[in-house]
C-alpha cells in the first residue's frame, strides 16, 4: 500500500513557534508525506478497517524520527488527527463521532458551535485556514457527485451516517465557508424516549398512535429544529408492517422501521443543469405504486396540492411535516404552497380541499431551555362558511420557569370530544374519562 517514504525530517528548527504551532506543523508535514507514499491503486481495494491500521502505522513510522520532539499524548493526537483528515473529514470527525451532537454550525475557519440537548455551544475546533475548511466541503460535495465553487457556491448534500450537510462558500458567504451539518441518531427515538424527555406524555402517545391506527391524515407542524422529523418517525412505527409504505423526502431522513417501505429522494440539476427531480414529482409518481400510505418529509411548496389530493382519494393514514409556528398558521401555509401548484384555484375550493384531507395537525416546538414539546394537537372538524374549522383536543400549558432555566408545565386535555371518536374507538382507543372531567372542572 505504501510506496518507500522518505523519513528524513523535514528542516525543525522552530524558533519561537508555540507548542500548538509546532504540532499543526510536523502534522502538515506527516500527512504530506503519507499521502504521497500512499499507492492509491492498492487503497481502494482494503477495507475502511485494514486501511486504518495500515495508515496508523505509516504515520507511526514516520513519527520514528522526531521522538525528541513529540510526547506520547502527542504522538497519539496526531496520529488520530492525520488518519481523520486522510481518510475523514478532519477537525470534523470527533464532533461527528460525538452522540450527543444533533447539530455542528460552522462560520468560517475558526468558528464552529455545535448543539447539545438543545443549547448552542462554542467548540475549540478549528480548521488550519480558510483553504483548508473549504477542502473539507469540497470532499463531501464530491463524495454525493455535487459541485461546489466559485460559480455554484452552495450545497445540499448528505454523508454515510445520514447528517445532511449545507455549505455556502465565498463570494456569497463573506467571512469563509458557512457549513451546517444536521446529524440524525442511528437509532431513532421511540415513544418512551420522548416521554423520558417530558417532550409527550403517554396519554398522548396512546391517542395519536390510536390516529395512525384508525388511519387519519396527520400534518406535523414546527419550527426548523424543532422535532417534527423525530416526531414522525415515532409516530410511522404504528403503522402496521402489513401495508406498503411510501416516503418522498428532499434529503433522506426518515428511519421507518417497517418491513415494505419504497423509500424515494430529491435530485438536485446535474452540472449542466438539468435532470432535477421534485417532491412533487415524486409525490405524483408515489401514486403510481399502489402505497397504503404516503409519508412526505417536508412539504415545502407545490407538492402540497399533490399531497392533499392524495390524503383525500384513497390513501388514508398518510403523514407530512410543514414548517409552520403554530397549528392555526400551519393552514394558511398548506393555503399558501397550494397557490404554487400554478392552478387557479378559489380559496373556497383551497379551503375545503384541506379540510376533506387533513385530520389532525400536530405542532411541535423547541422552547427556550433547548427542550421539544408537543405544544398542541388539533382536528380538521371541516368547514362552516368561508372557514375550516379547527379544534384543539391537548394542548400544553407552560406554568413557570424553574431557577436553571427549564421550562415548567404540564399536558392537558381541553376536554372536547373528537369528531373522529368512532374511528379511534374501532382502532382500540378508550379516552381516560378522568382527564376529561378535570379539563372540564
Amino acid at each position: 500500500m505504501f510506496q518507500t517514504l522518505d523519513l528524513r525530517p523535514a528542516d525543525l528548527s522552530a524558533g519561537t513557534e508555540s507548542t500548538e504551532e509546532r504540532f499543526v506543523r510536523l502534522k502538515k508535514e506527516i500527512h504530506k508525506q503519507l499521502v504521497s507514499g500512499l499507492h492509491m491503486p492498492s487503497v481502494g481495494s482494503v477495507d475502511d478497517y485494514e486501511l486504518r491500521r495500515e495508515l496508523r502505522r505509516g504515520i507511526e513510522q514516520l513519527c520514528e524520527d522526531r521522538t525528541e520532539l513529540l510526547s506520547q499524548d502527542e504522538r497519539m493526537r496526531l496520529v488520530n488527527e492525520v488518519v481523520d483528515e486522510t481518510l475523514g473529514l478532519g477537525p470534523l470527525e470527533p464532533l461527528l463521532r460525538d452522540p450527543t451532537i444533533t447539530d455542528i454550525l460552522i462560520n468560517g475557519p475558526r468558528t464552529v458551535y455545535v448543539e447539545r440537548r438543545g443549547r448552542l455551544e462554542r467548540t475549540s475546533v478549528t480548521f488550519h485556514d480558510e483553504q483548508h475548511l473549504l477542502e473539507i466541503v469540497q470532499r463531501i460535495a464530491s463524495k454525493v457527485g455535487r459541485r461546489l465553487d466559485e460559480s455554484s457556491p452552495m450545497v445540499d448534500a448528505r454523508l454515510a451516517d445520514g447528517s445532511r450537510v449545507n455549505a455556502v462558500i465565498r463570494p456569497l458567504a463573506l467571512d469563509g465557508a458557512l457549513v451546517s451539518i444536521r446529524r440524525f441518531s442511528a437509532k431513532p427515538l421511540l415513544a418512551a424516549d420522548l416521554i423520558a424527555r417530558k417532550s409527550v406524555t403517554p396519554e398522548i402517545i396512546e391517542f395519536l398512535s390510536a390516529c395512525v391506527r384508525a388511519r387519519l391524515n396527520i400534518v406535523i407542524s414546527g419550527g426548523t429544529g424543532s422535532g417534527k422529523t423525530t416526531f414522525l418517525n415515532m409516530l410511522s412505527g404504528y403503522i402496521p408492517d402489513d401495508e406498503r409504505v411510501a416516503t418522498i423526502e428532499d434529503a433522506a431522513e426518515l428511519q421507518l422501521q417497517q418491513p415494505h417501505v419504497a423509500r424515494m429522494e430529491t435530485r438536485p440539476t446535474n452540472l449542466e443543469g438539468r435532470g432535477e427531480i421534485t417532491t412533487r414529482d415524486l409525490v405524483r409518481n408515489a401514486l403510481r405504486m399502489r402505497p397504503d400510505r404516503i409519508v412526505v418529509g417536508e412539504c415545502r411548496g407545490a407538492e402540497v396540492f399533490d399531497m392533499l389530493q392524495a390524503m383525500s382519494t384513497g390513501h388514508d393514514g398518510s403523514i407530512a411535516t410543514i414548517h409552520a409556528n403554530s397549528a392555526r398558521e400551519c393552514l394558511g401555509r398548506l393555503e399558501m404552497m397550494m397557490l404554487l401548484s400554478g392552478f387557479p384555484i378559489p380559496q373556497r375550493a383551497m379551503r375545503q380541499q384541506v379540510a376533506a384531507a387533513v385530520n389532525m395537525i400536530v405542532h411541535v416546538a423547541r422552547l427556550s431551555d433547548g427542550s421539544r414539546k408537543v405544544m398542541k394537537i388539533s382536528e380538521i372538524s371541516g368547514m362552516e362558511g368561508e372557514m375550516i374549522m379547527m379544534q384543539d383536543l391537548y394542548e400544553f400549558n407552560r406554568t413557570d420557569t424553574a431557577t436553571d432555566g427549564s421550562i415548567i408545565g404540564n399536558y392537558r386535555p381541553t376536554g372536547i370530544r373528537s369528531t373522529y371518536a368512532r374511528r379511534l374507538e374501532i382502532a382500540g382507543y378508550k379516552p381516560d374519562t378522568r382527564l376529561i372531567r378535570t379539563a372540564e372542572a
